[in-house]
């Protein structure tokens, strides 16, 4: 049996949402849905691991997105060009680099935001190598 993650997050345009991240983080869309029992979502993941994202718009009763400062997806990229290159790519997309609520995260790290407010840190380093 494998164990698969999906972290929701509802977003005030799906569309916008899904081509930051996919942009950003290199992230690919693998499945969307329109209007299902008055939602839309997007996707997105890398194809192959048991994770993903879930951006959902509520049609009927919208959900305006309320993420604090610690609400927080955090990807280890332990090569410094592999990182540069994401940190660069984040900003392309439309993120906002933010200081870090936590200042763990301002040491080896970089901290983004999207225009709902959900916060992407990317670390440079091995996870566990702290």
């Amino acid at each position: 049996m494998t164990i698969q993650l999906r972290i929701v997050r509802p977003v005030s345009s799906v569309e916008r949402s899904s081509a930051m991240y996919c942009d950003g983080l290199g992230l690919r869309e693998l499945d969307r849905f329109v209007d299902h029992q008055g939602f839309d979502a997007a996707i997105l993941g890398f194809p192959g691991l048991p994770y993903h994202f879930a951006f959902t718009h509520c049609r009927d009763h919208p959900v305006i997105p309320a993420p604090t400062v610690e609400d927080l997806a955090v990807f280890y990229i332990p090569d410094p060009a592999e990182w540069q290159r994401s940190s660069e790519a984040m900003l392309s997309a439309g993120f906002t680099e933010v200081s870090s609520f936590n200042p763990y995260w301002q040491r080896r790290g970089r901290t983004f935001a999207d225009p709902d407010g959900h916060r992407v840190v990317l670390q440079q380093a091995a996870w566990g190598a702290q």
